[in-house]
């Protein structure tokens, strides 16, 4: 109660937060503002679990209205894929403005506005290309100046809302990016929940059959408990830390008597976050709009088969074998990207000679290369872990739908929930840091 009493009273943080929900609130109402020039059948939507089901997730079912907003945040997330990977050295001019301090970020900051750009013209082409070929919308002018309109449109409309994350990073509270796309998630919750109560006890109970009632009540328990437990589980994984003991020399200049103050290098056990499940989502995403994007409607049989194998979310048959190729993928992306995204946030040559600067040590280990190294064995170790669980969690509704255990409209969260209490967490470390900021005592947070 203590720490909501310091949240009202704290202005800044209120201030950041209402502006925050004014974006929100600016962002569900785009959602629902169709493309003009399109209608949109909305039924294909009913079984559509494909690679596009996880842009209308992340857009909060802007894609199922076929909205101005119905990029979403997608392009840019690919775009900051593509630069970042050509940053590490593939191209000498990328990597040079990573070396450039705050004039380097701000132009790769534009080199990725500009792909993003041309990456949501590609996308949006390639969407309006596979709906309309699945008879999910309607295009009033098929002219080329009409395919034009509808591009600009949604190009203008993904620009908008990375334009509001921005807003929201400086003025408002969390990551902007990660927000707009937590606040899409959040939107789509309720109806999964009045899904599942409609689909295990509600249309039981129209049976009149005490045996069927008692069996969906219990099924819509358990299935409350496993939307509880992963957030538990997904909440532990980000909380849980490796600490590296570290010892700090400080030598007086009186009388040349060194002493030695004791603390910990934190090392999380998911140093990546939420950003592995984004960044493998967004390319599950890129096949079927490429392929739709040159096929132009006549799909050969091996673009087909390609498409099949990058749906996460279904059995592929190869020869006489069904298998979920598109699952093992999605893993495998997971995993890359969180041994990828580690390396960004933690930089174990920058750390040791940062501690040997400043006579900073690890308990037990020499500083310099041997620091380095033990500090990059850690981290892949650790990270080897956090990649398998934050695995584990995006493909348990995809377990449960191949098994029949669960039907594929009620899957459990899985990669919405990592993304959801990812951020959550971020945003609180981050009110808490404004609160302490501002002079309230941890135990008043």
């Amino acid at each position: 109660m203590s720490k909501v009493a310091a949240f009202f009273h704290n202005k800044d943080v209120l201030n950041r937060v209402l502006f925050t929900l004014a974006i929100f609130f600016v962002f569900r109402i785009g959602s629902a503002i169709t493309v003009p020039g399109v209608t949109v059948n909305e039924s294909i939507w009913d079984n559509k679990y494909d690679a596009f089901s996880i842009l209308n997730m992340m857009g909060g079912g802007a894609l199922q209205n076929f909205s101005v907003l119905a990029l979403g945040v997608s392009p840019y997330i690919t775009s900051q894929i593509i630069v970042q990977l050509l940053s590490m050295d593939v191209l000498p001019a990328l990597t040079q403005m990573t070396k450039e301090g705050e004039t380097g970020r701000k132009k790769l900051d534009m080199v990725t506005r500009m792909l993003a750009v041309i990456l949501a013209a590609i996308q949006a082409y390639g969407i309006i290309v596979a709906l309309q070929n699945a008879t999910g919308i309607t295009i009033a002018d098929k002219s080329a100046w009409g395919y034009t309109k509808i591009i600009i449109f949604m190009v203008a409309g993904s620009m908008m809302l990375n334009w509001m994350g921005d807003q929201i990073t400086d003025k408002g509270i969390g990551n902007g990016i990660s927000m707009m796309i937590f606040v899409g998630i959040i939107s789509s919750l309720p109806a999964q929940i009045q899904n599942a109560f409609s689909n295990f006890l509600t249309d039981r109970v129209n049976t009149g059959d005490p045996s069927l009632i008692l069996e969906g009540a219990v099924q819509i328990a358990l299935y409350l408990i496993s939307y509880v437990a992963i957030i538990i589980f997904v909440t532990f994984i980000e909380k849980s830390v490796r600490k590296l003991p570290v010892s700090h020399s400080n030598q007086s200049q009186s009388n040349d008597i060194e002493t030695t103050k004791a603390s910990f290098l934190p090392i999380k056990v998911n140093a990546s976050s939420v950003m592995p499940v984004i960044f493998a989502s967004s390319i599950m995403v890129a096949p079927s709009i490429i392929i739709n994007l040159f096929s132009g409607g006549n799909e050969p049989d091996w673009a087909k088969k390609i498409e099949e194998v990058f749906n996460y979310q279904a059995m592929t048959k190869m020869g006489s074998v069904s298998f979920p190729w598109g699952t093992i993928i999605y893993a495998i992306l997971i995993i890359v990207f969180a041994y990828f995204y580690s390396q960004l946030e933690i930089n174990p040559e920058r750390i040791a000679e940062n501690f040997q600067n400043s006579g900073t040590y690890i308990t037990g280990i020499k500083p310099g290369t041997e620091t380095e190294r033990y500090i990059s064995k850690t981290l892949y170790r650790i990270t080897f872990i956090g990649s398998l669980a934050l695995t584990l969690v995006a493909l348990l509704p995809l377990i449960l739908t191949l098994s029949g255990a669960v039907p594929q409209s009620l899957a459990l969260g899985g990669t919405g929930l990592i993304i959801v209490v990812g951020v959550a967490l971020e945003l609180n470390n981050q009110i808490n840091g404004i609160l302490a900021g501002n002079g309230y005592s941890e135990s008043e947070l």
